[in-house]
């Protein structure tokens, strides 16, 4: 369809718009001619594969949002939707979880708040509308100051970056009281011994963003060349152990995931770079077959063939295939596989591979290689999803290396478990492939640039980007290819800070619980008097309460009940007398003329007995009572 556009006689001064040189972005330094040749050469490969499908695929449409629609989507993604709409009074979890944000982060969901709130007013909804203010009052108020030590006036994002790299240039020290983690922890910048490739996971990104001063720090890494000029990043030991993805319980990866979005959101904030997460338009998808099928249906029909499975069957033996030749083929995921024998396979294993009836022996390495890109590709939704793909773009546009990797960093704990699973399965491989490269001549940057456009082409949207910027976007998105193979053990860790965040989440939430607790302790136990008295009324004799014998409490004195035989004989004054002998709870301090027994409820409020009222005639007169030992007072 469009592969002409994407010959080889694409010369690159016309690819640049502007005429201007490769290092016009500075995440673009190390690409070369030859290597952005392999970019477009794959990219051609590509619309030739889709030519020869004549079942052509429904293109993903991305809806445009209206206005405020973004924010709302992105407050109910953080798990604050009780911040606006119907459930606004509703919003006791949040406080718990808006006081754990930082400086930063509540300055991105202040933001969002405002514009929906705004675009509420507008529409004239009938929802309580809170002022942004009052959401965060509560703690600002209680506090003093904000969880992370900076005053209140200081939440502010600044739309430029010149502002952010010399503008805080008095607020480095707010760092110094960050409450989370340890009391009194010294975080800020400069007291922290981090080099310029450490990464500081115990201090928010958006943080470290806003606090950078134009110095060497803020300029770092920014030098050209090739592989080995990727700045050798590393995590600084964490004596509390550093948090890998997996190693934490269900629910405490959805705080994780709520954090990482607000943090993510106010980094670019921060960096003057928009954050808008993109949402398509249900499309009907294949529910069953290999390619083109969700990740979700594959994984379901796969864990009934091997339950527990979190990586597509296919896409494991596509890999292993690949592996199981040699990974020093030269040009190994560079050279394609035949078109029409790729088509032919692929058709095969759709009828095949599920029976076992699949022949691997006949498939080519090559052929297998195309066929792994090939279901990257088809997949109906991105990899990167079509919610943080231009995300994912946009990463390159931050101006440090440091911050590149960070933002990436949130973004993979922004995918959901299936995606990053597969991402981490394909990146894994493709380290594999390059640890081969003084045979198969495949760097780094050559296997990035082979790549990128399998994972952020995608049909629907991607092309468009690509008409709208071919050659920023190319070198850009194997920049971000680049990045996640090189540093994938780093991305695969959630930062200490954010599991600070969800461990003060769940003490706030543990206290709350407490006191809850308590109070519905309280409630039940009143509530089992209360019925205690109904049942009473209604059944003379207590399930448990044998014909002729009643039960006598005292609540107010011990927490021993009695039952008591009823006689033609007995008195009060003799159950009265039997319960103080008992010498438990508070019983013996009592006197005799302190304490009386009362029959409560039943054809009569409450009547305190005299010592010699016969307890069988009075049983009689009114079976439904409770009979209660208490004192006057009580």
């Amino acid at each position: 369809r469009r592969s002409g556009q994407y010959t080889m006689n694409h010369d690159h001064s016309k690819k640049t718009p502007d005429g201007a040189s490769f290092d016009r972005s500075g995440s673009q330094d190390s690409l070369d001619e030859l290597s952005m040749d392999d970019y477009w050469k794959e990219l051609e490969n590509i619309h030739e594969t889709r030519g020869n499908n004549h079942e052509e695929r429904v293109a993903l449409v991305v809806k445009e949002p209206d206005e405020g629609e973004l924010e709302e989507e992105w407050l109910k993604e953080a798990g604050l939707s009780n911040l606006f709409g119907e459930s606004s009074g509703d919003s006791l979890e949040s406080v718990v979880f808006l006081s754990t944000l930082t400086r930063t982060q509540k300055a991105a969901v202040e933001k969002r708040v405002e514009t929906v709130t705004q675009t509420m007013r507008k529409k004239n909804k009938q929802h309580q509308i809170p002022d942004v203010r009052d959401i965060f009052r509560l703690q600002n108020d209680s506090k003093g100051k904000i969880c992370d030590g900076s005053e209140p006036s200081t939440v502010r994002t600044s739309e430029t970056k010149n502002e952010t790299q010399d503008g805080t240039k008095g607020n480095a020290k707010q760092l110094t009281t960050f409450c989370l983690g340890t009391d009194k922890q010294k975080n800020s910048l400069e007291d922290m011994p981090f080099s310029d490739t450490d990464i500081n996971l115990e201090i928010s990104f958006a943080e470290q963003a806003a606090n950078l001063k134009d110095s060497s720090v803020g300029k770092m890494c920014k030098g050209g060349g090739g592989d080995t000029l990727l700045p050798n990043f590393r995590l600084p030991k964490d004596k509390t152990g550093t948090t890998k993805i997996g190693d934490l319980a269900p629910q405490d990866m959805k705080k994780v995931y709520s954090l990482a979005l607000i943090e993510l959101t106010a980094l670019y904030d921060i960096l003057g770079t928009e954050f808008k997460q993109q949402k398509a338009v249900k499309i009907k998808t294949k529910d069953s077959g290999l390619f083109g099928v969700p990740l979700s249906v594959l994984l379901e029909q796969d864990q009934k063939k091997v339950p527990g499975t979190k990586i597509p069957l296919i896409f494991q033996k596509l890999i292993a295939q690949i592996e199981e030749a040699t990974l020093e083929t030269e040009g190994l995921l560079r050279i394609p596989g035949v078109a029409t024998r790729v088509k032919s396979l692929c058709q095969e294993l759709e009828a095949k591979f599920y029976e076992g009836a699949f022949n691997w022996e006949n498939v080519k390495q090559h052929d297998a290689a195309s066929l792994l890109k090939l279901f990257i590709r088809e997949l109906p939704q991105p990899l990167l999803t079509v919610e943080y793909l231009k995300a994912f773009q946009d990463v390159q546009n931050l101006p440090t290396k440091k911050q590149q990797l960070q933002a990436l960093n949130l973004l993979i704990l922004l995918l959901p478990e299936a995606n990053r699973d597969t991402l981490k399965v394909l990146l894994e491989f493709l380290q594999r492939v390059i640890d081969h490269r003084d045979k198969n001549k495949m760097t780094l940057k050559n296997v990035a640039m082979v790549m990128a456009p399998n994972l952020f082409t995608f049909h629907g949207f991607g092309s468009k980007t690509i008409e709208q910027s071919e050659f920023v976007m190319a070198a850009g998105t194997a920049n971000v290819m680049r990045f996640m193979i090189q540093y994938q053990k780093l991305l695969w860790t959630i930062p200490k800070f954010i599991v600070n965040q969800v461990r003060k989440q769940n003490t706030e939430s543990q206290k709350k619980e407490k006191k809850d607790k308590a109070m519905k302790k309280l409630l039940k136990k009143m509530a089992y008097d209360r019925e205690k008295h109904e049942k009473q009324e209604k059944t003379p004799n207590d399930a448990d309460v044998p014909q002729g014998v009643i039960r006598v409490h005292a609540p107010h004195l011990s927490k021993v009940s009695m039952a008591i035989q009823l006689t033609e004989e007995l008195k009060a004054g003799d159950i009265v007398a039997r319960f103080l002998s008992q010498k438990s709870g508070n019983v013996q301090t009592l006197k005799k003329e302190e304490v009386f027994l009362y029959e409560i409820g039943g054809n009569i409020g409450e009547r305190c007995l005299d010592d010699d009222t016969y307890m069988k005639d009075l049983y009689q007169l009114n079976p439904n009572a409770e009979w209660v030992i208490k004192s006057k007072q009580s």
